[in-house]
């Protein structure tokens, strides 16, 4: 049995009175909330408040007190003032000019020549000379013809010296210590020997072996020839 509803009974027939009845309510609130009246608040009374007492504030008044200053006396008046003459001239000072007037002829005196004077250097040791002396036959860089030259100088003594000499003069037997200090000049000649030696035969014969050192080629100092010093000991064994 199929039920039916009654048309009557159907509330989505009355949606539209619903809205209006709530719109009309919501607008009835809204004005009843807007001309409703509010008053202030009295509360009793609470005496009278003066504020000019708390502003009120005592300054104690000072008065600046100037030191005294020491009064200078003034000048004493002159008893007679003389007007003195200014008669004395005074001298101007001429500045003669500089300038060179072209119409004048100008005289040019002699003209000395200056010579630019040679700077000397002295003679420098083997050890820090800057271009080493060259013993005939050595070559290389400048520490390799050092070498050389100690060797080819000692070699030169060994061959030379006369190894029998200190054995004929008595010497005490034992280590004797020659030194010898010569100097190679600009030229590369060897000059300017010196020899200490045990013995006065010893000494001569010492200088007669190097100067039988040949020539060689000066050393440089600053690119230019120089005199170097050199000097070696030598050991002799007397038996």
């Amino acid at each position: 049995m199929e039920i039916k509803k009654s048309p009557k009974s159907n509330l989505e027939n009355f949606s539209k009175i619903f809205m209006q009845i709530g719109l009309v309510l919501a607008l009835f609130v809204t004005y009843v909330a807007i001309e409703q009246k509010t008053y202030d608040k009295v509360y009793g009374d609470l005496g009278t408040v003066n504020m000019n007492a708390e502003m009120e504030e005592e300054i104690p008044i000072t008065e600046r007190v100037e030191p005294d200053q020491p009064k200078t006396p003034p000048p004493p008046t002159p008893d007679k003032i003389e007007i003195v003459e200014d008669k004395k001239e005074i001298e101007e000072t001429v500045i003669e000019s500089t300038e060179t007037d072209e119409t004048k002829k100008v005289v040019v005196s002699e003209i000395v020549e200056v010579k630019e004077v040679e700077e000397v250097v002295e003679d420098v040791n083997f050890m820090i000379i800057e271009d080493v002396p060259t013993f005939p036959g050595c070559s290389g860089n400048n520490e390799e013809r050092k070498a050389c030259f100690s060797q080819m100088v000692q070699k030169h003594f060994v061959r030379k010296f006369n190894a029998d000499l200190p054995n004929e003069l008595g010497l005490s037997p034992g280590k004797k210590k020659v030194f010898i200090g010569f100097k190679i000049d600009k030229n590369g000649n060897i000059v300017d020997i010196q020899v200490k030696a045990p013995h006065p035969k010893i000494k001569d014969e010492v200088d007669k072996v190097m100067e039988q050192l040949p020539k060689m080629k000066p050393g440089k100092q600053r690119g230019k020839p120089v005199g170097v010093k050199y000097s070696i000991p030598f050991t002799l064994v007397v038996e």
